[in-house]
């Protein structure tokens, strides 16, 4: 899928900021699928899902507000409760039926925050190693900002010269490429695509801002009062050698708390299971989201 393929044309607007979206098969039958992307992706992150899914299911993706091709205003509380808020305006204005939320580390956690807001208008939860806590006192590292703290320490991270040099370091193809590398176990496709995906959206004024707020995971409701909250279908899709959120234990914890009729699949993947192992995530993901007919 190339970058024109990815384009649309019609705006829609959350609380007065701009947000691109992608919809495709929007008339199919199918239950519609919701696709949220990670810290720093996009809408291009589902390249090799998106073609796979709409031919069974009505498709949405969009760019979180502070991503991608969407507004990154200053001024707002990025974090979990404006991303969840994001997701279920725009299920409710734009799909309007219920809906599988399928999310990616940050991603993850908006898809589950939304999934557990919507109540009867989520038809499913899909998490690809979803980030957030587990409770407001304790946080388990997260990518960048885990790195950061262990190379330079906690009390430097807080001057915003520094944030800035990290930023412009980070935004760097080379950084970009290198990142990739240690949280894709197959390197096949960390390609120019995506590194471009990822660098582009960093050059779009307000992007440092953005950055600055969201660097260390925003606080947000603990994932196990999500998950008690959740009524709908849950899937978890583990890329198990993931060492950005030690997968291990981390799905160890997601055992001890979701619902009981959770469906697992582990993948021999990093951080990013839908984009390095596409067909295997497709798959699973179709063979899913038919039980739910």
């Amino acid at each position: 899928m190339n970058q024109s393929e990815l384009a649309v044309s019609e705006p829609w607007s959350f609380r007065g900021h701009s947000i691109h979206y992608l919809e495709r098969n929007a008339s199919g039958s199918g239950v519609p699928v919701l696709l949220v992307h990670g810290f720093g992706a996009s809408t291009d992150h589902w390249r090799f899902n998106i073609p796979a899914l709409q031919a069974h299911h009505p498709v949405h993706a969009l760019d979180l507000l502070g991503f991608g091709r969407s507004a990154k205003p200053s001024g707002e509380a990025y974090g979990g409760e404006l991303w969840r808020d994001q997701l279920c305006s725009y299920v409710t204005e734009r799909i309007g039926k219920p809906t599988v939320v399928v999310g990616n580390s940050l991603g993850g956690y908006a898809a589950l925050a939304a999934g557990a807001a919507l109540k009867q208008q989520c038809a499913g939860v899909v998490l690809l190693n979803a980030a957030g806590p587990f409770s407001s006192e304790q946080k388990p590292p997260q990518g960048f900002a885990a790195i950061a703290r262990k190379t330079i320490g906690s009390a430097l991270l807080q001057s915003p010269v520094l944030q800035r040099l990290i930023f412009e370091n980070l935004r760097r193809p080379a950084t970009i490429k290198r990142t990739l590398n240690q949280v894709y176990v197959d390197k096949t496709n960390v390609d120019d695509f995506l590194i471009e995906a990822i660098r582009r959206p960093s050059l779009d004024p307000g992007a440092f801002g953005v950055f600055r707020t969201v660097f260390d995971f925003p606080k947000g409701e603990p994932l196990a009062h999500l998950f008690a909250e959740l009524q709908a279908p849950l899937l978890l899709l583990w890329g198990i050698r993931d060492p950005w959120i030690n997968a291990v234990g981390r799905r160890a914890l997601f055992q001890s708390y979701a619902p009981s009729a959770t469906t697992e699949v582990v993948l021999e993947a990093g951080h990013c299971p839908h984009d390095e192992q596409p067909a295997v995530v497709n798959k699973e993901l179709l063979q899913w989201l038919q039980t739910l007919n």
